[in-house]
């Protein structure tokens, strides 16, 4: 997929680390220029600072996705740096708390999510419109298969992602005029978070696995990036308002 990208301009918000972090890797091995957004520089500076090691043009900001001010703030940076903006990534999500029935979730769980998840995508499009107007960019979202079947045991987390399945559908046809292409990934992969819930219960990746058509968990970065390549370049020109799932098998309801 190298060259794809070539002269093109991301900015992947959550890219700090996980699926993020992935696909940030994966749009640069093609030849973006790579903007992490991410809340943390802890996490935000290394992951930059490894593109550029790989050879690649990259660069950091400090971005809570659920401020305006600071979206605002990271799409000028990008500007500013690089000059245009082709491809937005919405990664970012809240976590979503320990499974359990809608009567006993946090009200500040189901706050967060939403702020990080729906109203994100939102302030993100918002602020990136202009900018993908003049290049025809693109603008991906990354929901989950709960989004579309639900969930017992996230019954918010399935919620907002849902949601941002319906603004997508809503932005591709109030943005096809403009050449502006809005798709989704609904991933399973390995993630920090993944990591620590498997260290915790020892049989859950094995129960992850048996419930995989594939037979494995996806890697952010070798599974789940191409596909967000691929929806960035013109190879998927003419596909708009979709969800791929990514997730070996797991989700055949599309």
């Amino acid at each position: 997929m190298t060259g794809l990208l070539t002269d093109k301009v991301a900015i992947v918000t959550g890219a700090g680390q996980g699926v993020g972090e992935g696909i940030a890797r994966a749009l640069a091995d093609a030849g973006a220029a790579v903007v992490i957004a991410a809340r943390r520089a802890e996490n935000g500076e290394p992951a930059a600072a490894a593109l550029r090691k790989r050879g690649h043009e990259a660069s950091f900001v400090r971005c809570d996705v659920s401020v305006e001010a600071d979206v605002a703030a990271a799409i000028e940076h990008t500007i500013d740096t690089h000059g245009r903006l082709d491809i937005v990534v919405h990664n970012a999500v809240s976590p979503p708390g320990p499974p359990g029935p809608v009567q006993v979730v946090d009200p500040d769980v189901i706050t967060a999510q939403i702020a990080t998840s729906t109203t994100a995508s939102y302030l993100f499009a918002r602020a990136a419109h202009p900018h993908l107007v003049a290049n025809r960019g693109t603008l991906i979202l990354l929901t989950s298969p709960a989004g579309m079947e639900g969930s017992g045991n996230l019954p918010v987390y399935a919620t907002v992602k849902g949601a941002q399945r319906g603004l997508l559908k809503s932005l591709a046809r109030e943005w096809g005029p403009d050449g502006i292409r809005v798709n989704a990934i609904a991933p399973v992969a390995w993630t920090p978070a993944m990591t620590t819930a498997t260290q915790a219960n020892p049989t859950l990746q094995a129960r992850l696995e048996a419930r995989t058509p594939l037979g494995r968990i996806g890697d952010p970065e070798a599974d789940i990036g191409p596909v967000a390549v691929f929806l960035a370049s013109d190879m998927a020109r003419h596909m708009t308002g979709q969800t791929m799932a990514v997730d070996g098998g797991r989700y055949l309801g599309l």
